[in-house]
């Protein structure tokens, strides 16, 4: 298996040579060249554990890792969740059911990634015999999920840039709080998007990311999506059979990797009806999609704050696909998007996506009302999967955050105040971290200070 740019540009990479690079030469992301089929893992005798569907899944892709590496690789990923399943599904009522994917090390979803890639450098750094520098930018789980993934590893540095001020402060205490010498959180006044701009710059700086050995750690990193797609699968094999007839998966998202993981499972053969996108009141994605029309606003701190996002990085690879995989076509459009903020895509057809908007007082409603009518507590991102549920399907809520995280908010929605004994520990330690300027250039000096 081969991946290739969204823009057409530079060689193919095989898995590992394009997990390495992060981003692609040309500034686009790395797809697979062709998608191929997973019915046979859907069958329901495929009553495997987490861990053996991720090893058959990821092996489809990662085609030069040899699969008994590949498989401990995996197996070690997952060893530290809290949850046998690792990602159970919680039924609610008749039509709804809940994925619970925040049994990981940060009590979130992106540890299901993050955990693996994290192995992966690992295996890249031993393999090569040199250390790399790992960069990310977050709006709040994925530099905790990024940075517990690489705790400690030798020979990798990781630089995590996060909105300060911004984000919960129990996530940047996973973050600030790790003791850990090769960890630097970065806070930079203004936005994730903001961070996630200079952050992308910089790896336009072919010669210093060579120089330094950049890696990505953000969802533009393929390994990252390719992990994600795989509790997709897993879901489906522990939903009902006769609840399967029309599925629709609501994923609350903010930067389109979530959700995209889940889409190209449908393009390679999971038999899902819709794909539900879920928002804050950072509502770009669902204006899109209602509209077909995207147009970056500016960003409102939220209830939510890892879904404030107004640039979904994960979008360029839905364009590719929307726009017929045209590479050029993709090149163009993402210049265009850079100009001006807008993409117009209301004369395409959008797949099978709908979506919804929540804005902070209707996730306070929401989490009272499922406590009220279920017994069970939401964190605030998924809250926001609640809108607009529909009668007339089965309903599989992607659970990305444990409520513990964001104790305010529940706190003020049923006064509750959730905890969690990996969050209590992070309470009393002292807080490190580094201010710089949402700049390439801060972001290339610090770097080079502290590798």
């Amino acid at each position: 298996m081969r991946f290739i740019s969204t823009r057409g540009g530079g060689k193919a990479h095989t898995f590992s040579e394009a997990v390495a690079a992060g981003l692609a030469p040309d500034g686009g992301l790395f797809l697979p060249e062709t998608l191929p089929d997973i019915k046979h893992l859907l069958c329901d005798d495929q009553r495997v554990s987490y861990a053996d569907l991720c090893t058959e899944f990821l092996s489809l892709f990662a085609t030069d890792v040899d699969k008994g590496d590949l498989r401990k690789i995996v197996q070690e990923t997952y060893e530290g969740f809290d949850s046998e399943e690792m990602a159970p599904l919680c039924r609610l009522d008749e039509k709804i059911f809940l994925l619970e994917l925040f049994h990981g090390p940060t009590l979130a979803f992106k540890d299901f990634a993050l955990q693996f890639l994290g192995r992966l450098y690992e295996r890249q750094v031993q393999l090569s015999g040199k250390a790399i520098n790992v960069l990310g930018a977050t709006s709040g789980d994925t530099g905790a999920a990024a940075i517990h993934g690489l705790l400690g590893k030798e020979g990798v540095n990781v630089f995590i840039l996060y909105p300060d001020g911004r984000i919960s402060p129990l996530q940047e205490r996973q973050m600030t709080c790790t003791e850990a010498e090769n960890i630097f959180p970065l806070a930079i006044e203004g936005s994730f998007d903001d961070a996630q701009r200079a952050l992308k710059e910089t790896f336009r700086d072919s010669e210093f990311a060579a120089a330094v050995g950049l890696s990505a750690i953000n969802s533009i990193n393929i390994a990252r999506v390719l992990a994600q797609s795989v509790y997709y699968l897993y879901a489906w094999l522990q939903i009902p059979e006769e609840s399967r007839v029309n599925v629709e998966f609501v994923v609350p998202t903010g930067n389109f990797g979530n959700v995209l993981a889940g889409w190209i499972c449908q393009k390679m053969g999971l038999p899902a009806k819709t794909f539900h996108v879920a928002t804050n009141q950072n509502d770009i994605l669902h204006r899109f999609f209602s509209l077909g029309k995207y147009k970056v606003g500016k960003v409102i701190p939220s209830y939510a704050p890892s879904m404030d996002i107004q640039i979904a990085s994960n979008f360029e690879r839905y364009i590719y696909y929307s726009e017929g995989e045209n590479s050029d076509r993709v090149g163009s459009i993402m210049s265009e998007m850079d100009r001006t903020g807008e993409y117009d895509a209301s004369n395409l057809a959008l797949g099978s996506f709908r979506s919804s908007r929540m804005d902070d007082e209707e996730i306070l409603k929401t989490i009272e009302k499922v406590y009220r009518h279920y017994d069970y507590i939401l964190d605030p991102h998924t809250a926001c999967g609640f809108g607009d549920l529909r009668g007339d399907r089965t309903s599989v809520v992607l659970s990305t955050a444990h409520p513990a995280k964001f104790p305010e908010v529940v706190k003020k929605a049923v006064n509750v105040i959730p905890t969690h004994p990996k969050l209590d520990i992070l309470k009393d330690r002292e807080i490190r971290k580094y201010t710089i300027d949402p700049t390439p250039a801060s972001i290339k000096n610090f770097i080079i200070k502290n590798q």
